[in-house]
């Protein structure tokens, strides 16, 4: 599920360049790793490359594949897609030509079946690039008898290579079922899981290691001292009066014990806080921010909208806000000491930060929120009780001495005051030592216990968001799917504002980039995916060069921001690519009456590469994805050529492509 979280993005003018916004890598994609990968492998990963949207990449897998030995019709028939993906019939290198014109060749050296029959019509598409509408009619029926998947697949890799008439006998059904794959899958309930990052593992505070060892060295000495001094007195008091020293000696014995039995409690309780409170030094949250580091700054932002947003019933937000504030301080301190380290992001670690804000939650609505600090509070009639002890105690310590100065002269009285000194100090050592031994081993099995069960708990929520998580998040084919099926509607659109057929059309390009503000992710080895897009398109025709922009919302395909402009071919006069490695890819256009138009192609993501990934190679998957190198070779075809470039990429004047048979 979404958790609803709002978001704070950076916001601009149309266009403008902002600060860069934070992505997800997932390590997900089938990737090789090294050069001696088999050339089944290869081709596998080529595949999957081409289903993403990557073809620059699955050209080269596949082709390898290919040289290594591995040829078939369905290696071969993939192959092709990935030649003609995303790519026009004249971007195409004569010696690419060349390679298709013999690959053509080899149909006929397949074993017949399902993937040959595919290859087949491929080639037959490409024959009918330069045919006359009027004789396209045998192919179509063959490509329509194809399986409904393999048809989608050729239409969809093809489709700046299809123009004229044979795209219009097409269009109509595959904008039909654009519409119906477009919202498929559970779209809208999905994307946000892709934008959502990778949980980091659950942690919990393990028990701080025992500091009881001084202390038990140090009791056989004490408990002696304390022993020797009590006795001397208690001898004394009996020799100058038996009765009345028996008396005092039974008061203060059973005063002594209660003291004991009450105050041991609650002085652990006080150690086990002041040692807690070593541990979390964490700044009171009416403190300036400046005064936590980032991290800590974040995470208890997150506390704060987590507890905001997950209320017990009959409270309000502040008011519950309100009540938690020692048990927030608390748990932010807490996950700041786990979490507290390089390069991990709050929003890895909000799954557990929302947990234990439902879990106060569902604590509070079943009354044991504070059970734990009741149960840890030691009760005001044990203290009372321990102070009085402690008051008798001394009451009979000063009657022993009463008792030893009436029966005795001046030299034992001043022993018994030494043995009563002498005890005080060394029982007082002896119980601290005798205390802190005792509260360290009810500390180490009362955390080690408390250790075990958080990190069960917190566990089984890890384990539970993670395969949510894994259920929820889109594959990369059905991301990829949904954003072609927005491609397709939004071309279609546009034709039909301007009154458009694919025979009025000469050429045409799409460019995609990111549009501000907006989440990002992608699969390791994968292109960049973004909540928000904005979409360019670019309809060439003989009257000129028509323009259409858009902005999506991706996770509801709602659009934005529309703009729309026409210009001769001659107003174009010249395109620049501008390439920063710390801000991204720009391309501007450059028209003779106007100011250059700067549009963001692609972010720099330099800091966002895994270990393995060659920043380079990344680079050229995204603008691959983006649809760049199409709309830069198209866009500066016309600036440098004008007219001349249109009259050499007509349709009409498209080189024949001529299978061998």
């Amino acid at each position: 599920m979404n958790d609803g979280r709002s978001v704070t993005h950076n916001s601009a003018a149309y266009g403008s360049i902002v600060g860069m916004q934070a992505g997800v890598v997932h390590n997900a994609h089938v990737s090789i790793g090294h050069q001696d990968a088999s050339p089944q492998e290869k081709y596998k990963v080529g595949v999957r490359f081409l289903e993403d949207g990557v073809p620059s990449r699955a050209r080269d897998l596949i082709s390898d594949a290919i040289a290594n030995g591995h040829d078939n019709a369905e290696v071969r028939f993939h192959w092709v897609l990935a030649m003609l993906s995303g790519r026009a019939y004249d971007d195409l290198s004569t010696e690419e030509l060349q390679r298709l014109h013999r690959a053509s060749g080899l149909v006929r050296t397949y074993a017949e079946g399902e993937w040959t029959d595919t290859l087949r019509v491929a080639f037959e598409l490409l024959e009918m690039l330069s045919t006359p509408d009027g004789e396209t009619g045998r192919v179509l029926e063959r490509l329509r008898a194809l399986s409904p998947s393999l048809r989608d697949t050729i239409l969809h890799h093809f489709d700046l290579v299809l123009t004229g008439g044979l795209k219009d006998s097409l269009w109509a059904e595959r904008r039909e079922r654009a519409e119906a794959a477009r919202f498929g899958n559970d779209r809208v309930q999905r994307v946000w899981a892709y934008f959502e990052p990778d949980p980091i593992g659950p942690r919990a505070l393990p028990p701080r290691p025992s500091t009881a060892t001084a202390a038990q060295t140090a009791l056989p000495v004490r408990a002696g001292l304390f022993v020797v001094a009590t006795a001397f007195l208690c001898v004394l008091a009996l020799v100058a009066d038996p009765v009345a020293a028996a008396v005092e000696l039974l008061v203060a014995l059973g005063a002594g014990l209660t003291a004991t039995h009450f105050g041991r409690r609650w002085w652990f309780q006080e150690h086990r806080l002041k040692t807690k409170n070593r541990v979390f030094q964490i700044p009171h949250p009416r403190e300036p921010a400046s005064a936590e580091d980032g991290f800590t700054n974040r995470v208890r932002h997150s506390f704060d909208h987590y507890f905001s947003t997950r209320v017990p019933h009959g409270l309000a937000p502040h008011e519950w806000l309100g009540h938690t504030v020692h048990i927030r301080n608390s748990l932010v301190a807490e996950i700041a000491v786990l979490y507290r380290e390089s390069r991990i992001s709050v929003d890895r670690v909000n799954w557990l930060i929302r947990y234990l804000a439902e879990d106060a939650r569902d604590r509070h609505s079943k009354g044991t929120l504070l059970d734990h600090h009741h149960q840890n509070q030691t009760p005001a009639g044990a203290k009372a009780l321990c102070v009085v002890a402690l008051g008798v105690l001394c009451l009979t310590t000063l009657a022993l001495l009463g008792t030893v100065a009436s029966g005795t002269d001046a030299l034992q009285l001043l022993l018994a005051v030494l043995a009563v000194g002498g005890a005080v100090w060394s029982g007082r050592a002896a119980g601290s030592s005798w205390l802190e031994a005792r509260g360290e081993d009810h500390r180490v099995a009362e955390e080690t216990k408390e250790y075990q069960e958080q990190l069960a708990a917190r566990q089984a929520a890890y384990q539970n968001w993670k395969s949510f998580l894994d259920v929820a998040r889109p594959s990369e084919l059905e991301m990829e799917t949904w954003l072609a099926c927005d491609k397709t509607l939004f071309v279609d659109e546009a034709l039909r504002h301007y009154q458009l057929t694919w025979r009025d059309v000469i050429a045409h390009t799409i460019l995609v980039t990111p549009a501000r503000p907006y989440k990002r992710g992608r699969v390791k080895g994968g292109p960049w995916r973004y909540s928000r897009y904005s979409f360019r398109l670019f309809l060439v025709t003989q009257d000129g060069v028509r323009e259409v922009s858009s902005e999506f919302d991706f996770t509801d395909a709602k659009r934005g921001n529309r703009q729309r402009s026409n210009y001769r071919f001659d107003a174009l006069s010249s395109v620049q690519v501008t390439e920063r490695s710390e801000v991204g890819y720009d391309l501007e256009l450059f028209l003779t009456n106007g100011p250059a138009r700067n549009i963001r192609v692609k972010d720099a993501d330099t800091h966002q590469l895994a270990p393995d990934e060659n920043a380079e190679e990344i680079a050229e998957i995204n603008l691959d994805a983006a649809g760049f190198i199409h709309t830069f070779r198209l866009l500066e075809g016309i600036a440098a050529d004008g007219k001349v470039w249109i009259e050499r990429n007509n349709p009409k004047n498209v080189p024949s492509f001529h299978a061998v048979g």
